[in-house]
């Protein structure tokens, strides 16, 4: 199975599983950087706090991301002034600018760097996207340029930059974090599943029978485990990129993202004595194809090509939600249900947002003032385009269910919702396209919202 380069050294202490039925103010699940930074602001506020993880720690979509730390998230600017008014994108670019401040002052430099973020494209027809987006960063007053040139080897036909922005390890960072946690208390469990929340007198039941009773339950998980309460179920949708990293000579000045369909992202990264080029792309719908060879070898490709690398180092693949309006989901779930938050929908740009989400909670639940809370509320969704998102992953798991044996009749149901699963023949997975379930070789659960493993032999 290929693996990440942030998780090939054994940077984490292992931490223990819940082995008894506690008491705690609040129960998070989840153990990647969202829960992780809640833990730490609640911990610190004098909460007692209990964090859940199913696998490792960090293992997830935190270990398998780019580690860009930017407030620079594609074309988004223009589309959210567009869609929620010029206040709203400015706050959104000063929550995500104000976590990587705030970052900035948590550790120390050999686990983050400052960078300027770049978009950029290729080929002429896109440029005015380029420049509508530069037209929004003037009218919102960010820091940054437009160009043509940039020092990756590709033609470029325009760019935007946007300055002051940071990448780092997400391992090292989180576990950093992690340690902050705990001195303030914070309990951390891993292979700890949740299997059921009780959702009126918040409660969690762990694969192991044991019991967590809270006064507040926070849901970091990939995807939210009972996203039924508020129909986020159908209102994401779970896109999956491939990313491999090779030996460079020296670092990227900047970090870089093309717009084009042909997509392309591009950092570099110093593990230990080398420094690595990290490049990604060929995104696709999450289990919807077997032969995903193909994307790795289309970066491949382009490493040797346009890189001149001379060997592929690590290969791995990534999945997030998306919501239909590209802003997360972060607060509480529903006003029915006060003590129950959630965090998800992060669109690949989980490492800022999640600091975003760590603060929106935490302050939520505190009872301070926080102008995030609103707008990233689960409740923002418009109709038209949570409708048009429900019959999109709606639709697919209809087909999933009734049409799945005619595909390939051995693949196994996912234990989420009974789709057919897709095996994944790059990364030795078994995929499922309705809501992002995977599973190991043997069955095993490695990202929900499944909590229970493939029968494989029950695959007819």
């Amino acid at each position: 199975m290929n693996s990440s380069i942030w998780l090939q050294n054994k940077l984490l202490k292992s931490k223990p599983t819940l082995e008894d039925s506690i008491q705690t103010d609040v129960c998070i699940i989840g153990g990647g950087l969202s829960g992780i930074m809640t833990a730490y602001h609640l911990s610190k506020a004098g909460k007692s706090v209990t964090l859940l993880e199913g696998n490792s720690f960090l293992s997830g979509a935190t270990g398998h991301s780019t580690g860009k730390l930017t407030a620079q998230h594609g074309l988004i600017y223009q589309t959210i002034i567009e869609k929620f008014g010029l206040d709203a994108a400015l706050l959104y670019y000063e929550l995500n600018q104000k976590a990587i401040s705030s970052a900035l002052d948590l550790v120390d430099s050999s686990i983050i760097q400052t960078k300027t973020s770049f978009l950029y494209t290729l080929e002429e027809n896109n440029r005015k996207k380029i420049e509508d987006e530069w037209d929004a960063y003037k009218l919102l007053n960010i820091p940054g340029t437009f160009g043509e040139k940039c020092e990756i080897p590709y033609s470029s036909k325009a760019s935007v930059a946007m300055l002051d922005q940071a990448q780092i390890h997400p391992v090292q960072f989180g576990q950093s974090i992690m340690d902050m946690a705990i001195k303030n208390g914070a309990n951390f469990f891993e292979h700890s599943r949740a299997t059921h929340i009780n959702l009126s007198k918040p409660y969690v039941e762990l694969e192991n029978k044991h019991t967590v009773y809270c006064n507040d339950l926070i849901i970091c998980s990939h995807y939210p485990l009972e996203a039924m309460v508020g129909l986020q179920l159908v209102k994401l949708r779970v896109n999956r990129s491939y990313i491999i990293a090779f030996k460079c000579s020296e670092p990227l000045a900047g970090q870089y993202l093309s717009i084009d369909q042909t997509n392309r992202s591009i950092r570099t990264a110093k593990i230990e004595d080398d420094y690595y080029t990290l490049l990604a792309g060929s995104s696709q719908r999450a289990g919807s194809s077997s032969n995903t060879n193909i994307f790795y070898e289309a970066i491949e490709k382009e490493a040797y090509e346009k890189f001149a690398a001379s060997d592929i180092s690590y290969k791995w693949s990534a999945q997030d939600p998306e919501t239909p309006d590209l802003l997360p989901y972060v607060g509480q779930i529903s006003a029915g249900y006060p003590n129950i938050w959630l965090a998800t929908g992060f669109r690949k740009w989980g490492i800022s947002n999640s600091l975003v989400a760590g603060q929106i909670i935490s302050d939520g639940l505190l009872g301070h003032s926080n102008a995030g809370i609103k707008l990233y509320s689960p409740q923002h969704t418009k109709f038209g385009d949570a409708f048009l998102q429900a019959l999109k992953i709606g639709g697919q798991t209809v087909v999933d269910l009734v049409g799945g044996y005619v595909t390939r009749s051995s693949n196994p149901r996912c234990t989420h919702l009974g789709c057919k699963t897709r095996w994944n023949e790059a990364d030795e997975t078994w995929d499922c396209s309705c809501h992002g379930s995977r599973f190991a070789k043997d069955g095993s659960v490695l990202e929900g919202p499944a909590v229970k493993p493939l029968d494989l032999k029950k695959s007819t």
